[in-house]
């Protein structure tokens, strides 16, 4: 098979291509969210490795709520219902006008 990253690995390199101000952060809000996060030893796996991939002074804390097999539908629920959210939309026409860009057009 494939080598691939690893979840504590892949979680690491993204926050290190943060801001250097958000970095500590992001190091305290590991959210798992999804029904594979349920895996036993996950969490602590996790916590253990980040650990060690991270500078000594950050703060580790991984957030696993007991429900969050539902968290990534009950997020996207809750944004497709603001006003504000209508507004970035982006139809089959937008898409065929302006490529890809209309993404960055419509989420600023």
């Amino acid at each position: 098979g494939q080598r691939e990253l690893g979840i504590a690995q892949m979680v690491y390199d993204t926050i290190i291509k943060c801001d250097i101000d958000v970095r500590d952060r992001l190091y305290r809000r590991i959210l798992l969210s999804g029904g594979t996060t349920f895996i036993p030893g996950l969490t602590n796996r996790l916590h253990k490795e980040m650990i060690a991939l991270a500078p000594q002074a950050a703060k580790i804390r991984i957030i696993a709520e007991s429900e969050r097999q539902y968290a990534v539908w009950l997020g996207g629920s809750i944004l497709s219902s603001l006003s504000s959210f209508q507004k970035m939309w982006i139809t089959k026409q937008d898409y065929n006008e302006f490529g890809p860009s209309i993404v960055h057009r419509k989420s600023m």
